[in-house]
């Protein structure tokens, strides 16, 4: 039965009715919350099985088929000793390397698209990916460099490219168009100096330097060129996963995130130079494998709506796409292999073409 308060004549059943109201909205947002960390958690086991269903696919196939029984008998130790060195000496560090690089590629777009606000901010656009590939074409070229000192060549070149377009885009903070542009100038600026030294190598070594341009995983893999890059992946992946507790915050623009409390520069300093240096070691292993951090973080973020950046989704999707698109370059023509690059790039360019077409119709575009 409802009745009356006494002392302010407001009908009982109101008042329990506004009492009640504060505990169904924190009831709400903790129901809200759950689906959505129930969501995350199963989209990242999809990603991750699609992965994994990926790896397997590329160990079984090959010109002597291995059951994938077989396959996940040798990953967890067992198998027959033919078996063991097709999938473990011959395919695993091809399979384990593209997982990583792609890895890489897709975290450090979602770090790059998100922070500057822009979906055209991935590091094969910005000049990122350009300064790697150009300072490694270099090294090679000039110096004889290889191996471990050609991959810290790489490393140094996206960290002085992603400088300069900082130092460059600055003023008084940074925006992300303003960012893009100057990146662009910045990459095309270090293409012509890659063309340049291309056209003073012989042929062989620019055969050679144009394959791995293109972004490639041919050539004989080994767990010597595998462990440096699954060491620098130990080390960036969870630093830049630490630095994007204030990426929210960022997001919201320069003096929103500063009234939060949030130190702006700092941040997106850390940030920068994590996305930078993941792009580094993976262009260093694999070459500047095209649109792989340009296409993951928006296929992300459509699977997680909502979320922000998406960051460890980003980075599940550009492993299984990495993984999946050399995977078709092996086998898609008889008897050639493909650059990987060659496929990522069928898929990404299309959608390059789209988004432009699609910023212009909305009014956003130049």
């Amino acid at each position: 039965m409802s009745g009356t308060n006494t002392r302010t004549g407001t009908p009982t059943s109101l008042l329990d009715r506004a009492a009640s109201a504060p505990v169904d909205a924190v009831a709400r947002v903790n129901r809200l919350h759950r689906r959505r960390r129930t969501r995350f958690a199963l989209v990242c086991a999809a990603l991750a099985l699609v992965a994994a269903a990926a790896l397997t696919l590329s160990l079984a196939v090959g010109d002597i088929y291995v059951p994938p029984t077989d396959v996940w008998a040798v990953l967890t130790g067992g198998g027959d000793p033919g078996s063991r060195f097709i999938v473990h000496e011959l395919r695993e560090p091809r399979g384990l390397l593209a997982l990583a690089v792609g890895c890489c590629f897709g975290l450090s777009g979602a770090v790059f698209q998100a922070l500057l606000r822009n979906p055209l901010a991935s590091p094969d656009i910005i000049g990122v990916s350009s300064g790697a590939s150009t300072t490694a074409v270099l090294a090679s070229m000039l110096f004889g460099l290889s191996g471990l000192a050609l991959s810290g060549g790489a490393l140094v070149g996206a960290l002085v490219a992603g400088t300069l377009t900082y130092l460059l885009a600055w003023r008084g903070g940074v925006s992300g168009g303003r960012f893009v542009l100057i990146g662009v100038g910045v990459g095309t600026g270090l293409v012509s100096v890659r063309s340049y030294l291309m056209t003073r190598a012989d042929v062989t070594e620019a055969q050679n330097a144009f394959l791995w341009l293109t972004g490639s995983l041919n050539g004989g893999r080994s767990w010597n060129q595998l462990w440096p890059l699954l060491g620098c992946v130990a080390l960036l992946v969870p630093l830049t996963l630490l630095a994007s507790r204030g990426l929210p915050a960022l997001q919201l623009g320069d003096e929103a995130a500063g009234g939060l409390g949030v130190r702006v520069e700092r941040g997106r300093l850390a940030l920068l130079a994590c996305a930078t240096a993941l792009v580094g070691v993976a262009t260093a292993a694999a070459g500047p494998i095209g649109f792989v951090a340009f296409v993951c973080p928006p296929v992300a973020r459509r699977l997680l709506p909502g979320h922000g950046a998406a960051l460890l989704p980003s980075a599940l999707t550009g492993a299984a796409l990495t993984c999946l698109a050399d995977f078709t370059a092996q086998h898609i023509l008889p008897g050639t292999q493909l650059p990987v690059g060659v496929v990522t790039s069928v898929v990404g360019a299309p959608y390059l073409l789209w988004l432009l077409s699609r910023t212009n119709r909305a009014g956003r575009g130049g």
